[in-house]
């Protein structure tokens, strides 16, 4: 099941803390054929539990102040890029080349949102680059989707064909990532305990003090990042100079931190510098990708011991497509999840970039529990999650609530899913309350030096909590490279 006790125990959590959680359930939230509202609340309820439990250890609480989820922040945070005004412009969320395509013989999904993946794209299929959606739709409905897929794959860019659930549980990637946990989490050594200060104010800031060294792009990782930010953590992004992330999705992620750009070839030293005094280290490239600059989770450790080191990729570490670039749209193609949410014979998607938002919420709290762990056990850590896993997390509960599924469309309508029979273990406890209509009172307003900011206010909250970001996001590459 997609819910805050599975997500409680992939992190290692004790099942006692979850009485502390009350969670406020709005109908209309994130509505999907899919659980996709019950996998939201859990990722974000885990976070919030992950933080609560580290402040009350910072504290000298015995137990963690009480956390409460709300369907409402959720639901408005799982799509904040939608809610996101600069000076009254709405961000545009895809290219016009990042699209689903009819092929020869079904469907392909695209990703062509950063200028060097649509060039590779269009040189995969002999078209130059000044070519417009017609033109490519023209080209790939003659083709077939997997060929497309192994052509575009082979020339750098991004294309996957669209598979049926069962189609994906078939596949070596599929059977793969299924094999793994939800949340992987290794201990390298026995490196002596972590001393963090003790808080004595409020709000309490449970990462104060913690430095996050941010190796991320997109959405998932600078989630993780952003709610870490959030929760007192000094955190510096680290981006190459020629791959600038895009302006309003830097704008939608980049809150609490300070963004710098660094080539980490010729600057090396400075790289060192920086891990040297890092206390944790987040990547979201391909596993192997960042290895040549001593960044395998294995080198990090060894040089720094103590470190927590958090690996994000889209597809996960082990089967054929390991090394393979991926989103969260594309994954939902791959996976079937594209299928279930579809119209007959017309694939659909989610209603958030839900495998983004949930799984950047889920490898922010496996930080905040590794942090919280090695308070009183010590140790290095490595905490890896993938898209994929996040997805058959939850294509998982459809497979308990439904039968197979072949054609787009012909999943559950409703978003519900069977409930289990009443459990003796400690949980959460719910209140229903109105339905979620508007976003609103889940939205803020700030100056910054990118404009004049509407943004998605942060889900996760506890008692005594901060109920927002520090400071705004600053301009791309604009902060040096070092700590403050």
């Amino acid at each position: 099941m997609t819910d805050i006790k599975s997500a409680w125990s992939a992190l290692g959590g004790d099942p006692a803390a979850l009485s502390r959680l009350a969670l406020v359930e709005r109908e209309g939230a994130l509505a999907a054929r899919l659980p996709v509202r019950e996998l939201a609340r859990a990722c974000v309820g885990a976070c919030a539990l992950a933080a609560a439990e580290l402040a009350a250890v910072r504290a000298g609480r015995s137990g963690p102040p009480a956390v409460r989820v709300d369907d409402g922040a959720v639901a408005t945070a799982f799509v904040s890029e939608r809610h996101l005004l600069v000076d009254g412009r709405a961000p545009v969320s895809f290219a016009p080349l990042s699209r689903f395509w009819r092929t020869a013989d079904g469907w392909v999904r695209t990703h062509a949102n950063y200028p060097h993946h649509r060039r590779r794209l269009l040189a995969a299929l002999g078209l130059p680059e000044q070519a417009d959606p017609d033109r490519v739709g023209a080209v790939l409905a003659e083709r077939s989707a997997l060929g497309v897929e192994e052509a575009v794959h082979a020339a750098g860019g991004l294309a996957f064909a669209l598979r049926t659930p069962a189609e994906w549980s078939a596949h070596p990637q599929g059977a793969a990532v299924a094999a793994g946990p939800l949340v992987g989490r290794e201990r390298p050594d026995t490196a002596g305990p972590r001393v963090l200060a003790r808080l004595r104010d409020t709000p309490l800031l449970p990462a104060a003090g913690v430095r996050v060294l941010d190796l991320t792009r997109v959405i998932a990782g600078p989630v993780a990042t952003r709610t870490l930010a959030l929760l007192g953590a000094d955190v510096l992004r680290l981006d190459a100079p020629h791959l600038p992330e895009l302006a309003d999705q830097h704008a939608d992620t980049g809150f609490g931190k300070r963004s710098a750009t660094l080539d980490l070839a010729a600057g090396r030293a400075a790289l060192e510098e920086l891990i040297a005094a890092a206390d944790v280290v987040v990547t979201g490239y391909r596993p192997g990708a960042l290895d040549r600059f001593g960044l395998s989770p294995e080198a990090l450790t060894e040089r720094r011991p103590g470190l927590v080191v958090a690996q994000l990729s889209a597809w996960g570490t082990s089967g054929p497509w390991r090394g393979r670039r991926g989103f969260d749209s594309l994954v939902q193609a791959a996976t079937g999840i594209a299928v279930l949410e579809g119209t007959p014979g017309r694939p659909g998607a989610l209603p958030a970039q839900a495998l983004d938002h949930g799984t950047g919420h889920l490898l922010a709290a496996a930080v905040l529990r590794a942090l919280t762990e090695q308070s009183s056990e010590g140790g290095s850590r490595v905490v890896r999650l993938s898209l994929a896993r996040t997805a058959s997390w939850l294509l998982s509960a459809a497979e308990r609530t439904e039968p197979a599924v072949t054609e787009p469309g012909a999943g559950r309508k409703d978003g519900a899913s069977r409930r289990a029979g009443p459990s003796r273990e400690p949980g959460p406890s719910r209140e229903a309350a109105g339905p979620y209509e508007r976003p609103d009172r889940w939205l803020g307003e700030r100056d910054s030096r990118l404009g004049r900011l509407r943004y998605a206010l942060p889900p996760v909250a506890f008692d005594g909590g901060p109920g927002d970001w520090a400071h705004p996001p600053t301009p791309w590459g604009s902060d040096p490279a070092r700590w403050t």
